[in-house]
């Protein structure tokens, strides 16, 4: 089995479908923000304040080469993932990226705590800046798109598992 590589923008649901993405395989499940959190001993927020955008974006970027992908795993990255183009490198070496697409209304009404949630940029985006900006790179590095529209999780997990089960045969 290949690797599953979440991508998509923060309330996209990477998280929340890993989870029961990597239980139904069977699998480990990676959060690449607990990583980082992990690394650093203190919350994204936390670390954004300290050091700003770059120096998160460098924390991301350190935390997912330290990723050690031998054994099969779903990967939930953090939304500024695809910013790095060695850190989607990696990854991409290592795994099949899924694009968990949902339209800006969507995100919109499900990233309510921004201001906590330790999203990567800078005070004066808005969130439609950051999903405008984002979103090519997430159609970039997408190796298959999930339209998570209307969807449950299991549906989208469903349809993932699709998609996998396809490039296996």
């Amino acid at each position: 089995m290949k690797n599953i590589i979440l991508i998509g923008m923060p309330g996209a649901g990477k998280s929340t479908i890993g989870v029961i993405l990597a239980k139904t395989l069977g699998v480990d499940f990676i959060d690449t923000d607990m990583v980082i959190q992990n690394r650093t001993g203190e919350l994204l927020q936390t670390t954004l304040q300290k050091v700003g955008v770059k120096g998160l974006l460098d924390e991301e970027e350190a935390a997912i080469k330290s990723l050690d992908m031998k054994k099969p795993c779903v990967v939930a990255t953090g939304g500024s993932a695809v910013l790095r183009e060695t850190s989607m490198k990696h990854l991409k070496k290592n795994g099949v990226c899924v694009y968990l697409y949902l339209p800006y209304s969507v995100i919109s009404h499900r990233v309510n705590n921004r201001d906590t949630r330790g999203i990567a940029a800078e005070n004066n985006e808005t969130l439609k800046d950051i999903y405008d900006y984002r979103t090519p790179f997430y159609e970039k590095y997408a190796d298959y798109t999930v339209d998570c529209r209307g969807h449950t999780v299991q549906k989208n997990v469903s349809e993932i598992l699709q998609v996998m089960l396809g490039l296996n045969e």
